[in-house]
């Protein structure tokens, strides 16, 4: 399955959270658990220069995130593709995920690139390329 159906949408957009997949250095899996937004068909990640799913993303050029409901019965599916760590024109996006976070209504007044750089922010971006793991969704 490869399409961003309203029901897929849904249930990216009523979640904030999920569980994002990248592969290690040695090939093994790694996973955590992080806030995203959605922006059309990507899902974006504002994390740290230095964490390891930025490492992974740099190398390998891919990630996953499943998403899952918290009600009966628990949708979940897992949305995958190419992934890039982006540095520049940042701002907006960024403030997107921080609204996810803070649970507010609009999205902070985004900050510029260097601000972002300066505390070592940077966003993973994952084009949604397949979507598969679909459950009563």
């Amino acid at each position: 399955m490869s399409e961003l159906t309203p029901e897929l949408e849904q249930l990216l957009d009523g979640n904030r959270i999920g569980v994002i997949a990248t592969r290690a250095a040695d090939g093994q899996p790694r996973q955590s658990v992080v806030y995203y937004a959605r922006h059309g068909d990507r899902l974006l990640v504002s994390t740290l220069a230095d964490r390891l799913k930025t490492k992974d993303v740099l190398r390998e050029g891919r990630a996953s995130i499943c998403v899952h409901g918290h009600e009966q019965p628990y949708p979940s599916a897992v949305f995958s593709g190419p992934a890039e760590i982006r540095t520049t024109g940042i701002g907006p996006d960024t403030a997107l995920v921080m609204q996810r976070v803070s649970g507010a209504d609009q999205p902070p007044e985004p900050q510029t690139d260097e601000a972002l750089a300066g505390v070592g922010r940077v966003l993973l971006d994952i084009r949604i390329e397949r979507i598969s793991a679909v459950s009563h969704v």
